[in-house]
C-alpha cells in the first residue's frame, strides 16, 4: 500500500521470490511481493519437471504433482533410442501455475502482501531505505522498504540500472501442451537441426496430454513449429492446444547478486542449471541463502553490500560449481555435429556406461557435476578398453 513502510519488498511472485517471502513474513517481518501480472502463475512457460527432493523442501499439497517419473528415453540424431529406468522415481511433473499459487498462499497465510499488476519501474537505493517506483492499475507510486530482493527473472532492465552488471548469454525456451497417443514416459531429443545445442523433449502431464518444447539460443518457436512436424512427433500428436509459449532464460550468472539494501534471486541471479535450463531447485536454494542472510542482516540492521556481501560467497560456495560446470558441458556440447552425437549415443549404449551412470552414486536429478565428469572419464576410457578387447582377441589372450 502507498505510504506503507515495509522491512522488504520482493519483486517477482515465481517460485523463489514466494519463498523468500514466505520465509521472511513467518520469522515477523513485513513483506510486500510484486507481481506484474494480473495473479500468480499466469502464463508461466516452464515444464515443471523437479526432483522429489525438491519438491518436498517446499513444503507443499502433492496435489499440484501431474505425474511421477522413474524411466526416460533419450534418441540419438537418427532416432537411436537408449532408454533409462531406475526402480526409484526420479523426478515428479508438476502443474507449474498451481504449484507456484500454492507457494504464494504460503506466503500469504504468514502475512506477505501480493500486489498484482504491479511492476517495479525503478528502484532507488537511499542511505536509510530503498524506493521501488512501481506501475499499478495504470498509476504510478512509490513503496518503501528496508530492503528489496530481486525474483523478476531474466530482466537485464532493473540489474543493470542498478550497477549489478549483466548476464551476457541466454537461452529461448519454447513449450506448447498438445493432446497425444503413445507417450507414457518422458522423451528427449538430441538432434543439432532440430534443437541446436540443445535438446527437445516430451513430457506426458496425464492420460493423452503432454508438453513439447526445446531450447535454443533463437528462434525457439520456429524450431519447436518444425519438430512438431517431424517424424518424431507427427503421427503422435493429435492436436495441438492453444498456442507456443516462450521464455528466456540466462546461460550464466550475474556478476554482483548483492548491493545496499538488496539481494538477487533465482533466474535474475543466473541460478539456473546450464545443463536443463531448471531453474526451480537452484532458486530454490538461493532464495532460502537471501531469507537466512537478510533476515540476520535485518536484526543487525546491516544492510550495507558490505554486510550482505557473505549471500553470494554462500550460493556460489553451494551450487557456483554446478552452474560453471555445466556451462563448459554445455558450450562443448553445442560444437558437436549430429555425427559425434550419434557416435557419444553408441558408446553410451554397447558399452554399458549408461548402465553403469545409473547405478552409481554420482546420478542425481539435481547435481550433474559429477556425473558430467563420470561420463566423461568413461567415454575417455571406452576407446582404449575397447583397443584392448580387441587387442586380446587378436593374440588369443
Amino acid at each position: 500500500m502507498p505510504g506503507q513502510f515495509y522491512d522488504v519488498i520482493v519483486v517477482g511472485a515465481g517460485p523463489a521470490g514466494s519463498y523468500a517471502a514466505c520465509e521472511l513474513a513467518s520469522s515477523g517481518y513485513s513483506v510486500a511481493v510484486l507481481e506484474q501480472k494480473e495473479a500468480v502463475g499466469v502464463g508461466v512457460c516452464c515444464t515443471g519437471i523437479i526432483s522429489l527432493e525438491c519438491f518436498d523442501s517446499f513444503g507443499i499439497n502433492p496435489e499440484v504433482i501431474l505425474n511421477k517419473a522413474s524411466s526416460a528415453k533419450f534418441f540419438s540424431p537418427s532416432g537411436k533410442c537408449l532408454r533409462l529406468q531406475d526402480n526409484r522415481v526420479q523426478a515428479c511433473v508438476l502443474d507449474r501455475a498451481s504449484f507456484d499459487q500454492a507457494i504464494a498462499r504460503k506466503a500469504q497465510a504468514m502475512g506477505a502482501n501480493y500486489l498484482f499488476l504491479s511492476r517495479a519501474s525503478d528502484i532507488v537505493i537511499e542511505k536509510d531505505k530503498a524506493l521501488v517506483e512501481i506501475s499499478h492499475y495504470g498509476s504510478r507510486e512509490r513503496l518503501t522498504a528496508r530492503a528489496v530482493i530481486l525474483a523478476n527473472g531474466f530482466n537485464p532492465r532493473l540489474s543493470q540500472k542498478l550497477n549489478l552488471g549483466k548476464i551476457e548469454h541466454f537461452i529461448i525456451g519454447a513449450q506448447v501442451e498438445v493432446e497425444a497417443d503413445d507417450v507414457n514416459e518422458v522423451e528427449v531429443y538430441f538432434n543439432q537441426r532440430i534443437a541446436p545445442g540443445f535438446f527437445a523433449w516430451l513430457v506426458p502431464t496425464s492420460a493423452n496430454k503432454a508438453l513439447v518444447g526445446l531450447l535454443s539460443m533463437s528462434h525457439a518457436k520456429v524450431c519447436l513449429q518444425k519438430f512438431l512436424l517431424s517424424p518424431f512427433c507427427r503421427r503422435r500428436i493429435v492436436r495441438q492446444e492453444g498456442r507456443i509459449k516462450q521464455k528466456a532464460m540466462p546461460l550464466g550468472t550475474l556478476p554482483h547478486t548483492y548491493g545496499n539494501r538488496m539481494l538477487v534471486i533465482g533466474d535474475a541471479a543466473g541460478q539456473v542449471k546450464p545443463t536443463t535450463g531448471g531453474g526451480i531447485y537452484f532458486g530454490h536454494l538461493g532464495a532460502k541463502i537471501a531469507a537466512e542472510v537478510l533476515g540476520e542482516a535485518l536484526i543487525n540492521d546491516d544492510l550495507s553490500a558490505d554486510g550482505l556481501s557473505c549471500y553470494q560467497r554462500q550460493w556460489k560456495a553451494k551450487m557456483g560449481k554446478e552452474i560453471s560446470l555445466g556451462y563448459w558441458a554445455r558450450r562443448a556440447y553445442f560444437k558437436l555435429s549430429d555425427r559425434q552425437v550419434e557416435r557419444i549415443f553408441s558408446m553410451f549404449d554397447s558399452g554399458g556406461i549408461a548402465r553403469t551412470l545409473l547405478d552409481s552414486p554420482n546420478l542425481s536429478f539435481d547435481w550433474h557435476s559429477r556425473l558430467i565428469l563420470a561420463s566423461l572419464r568413461h567415454v575417455l576410457v571406452y576407446p582404449l578398453r575397447k583397443a584392448w578387447h580387441l587387442f586380446h582377441k587378436e593374440v588369443g589372450l
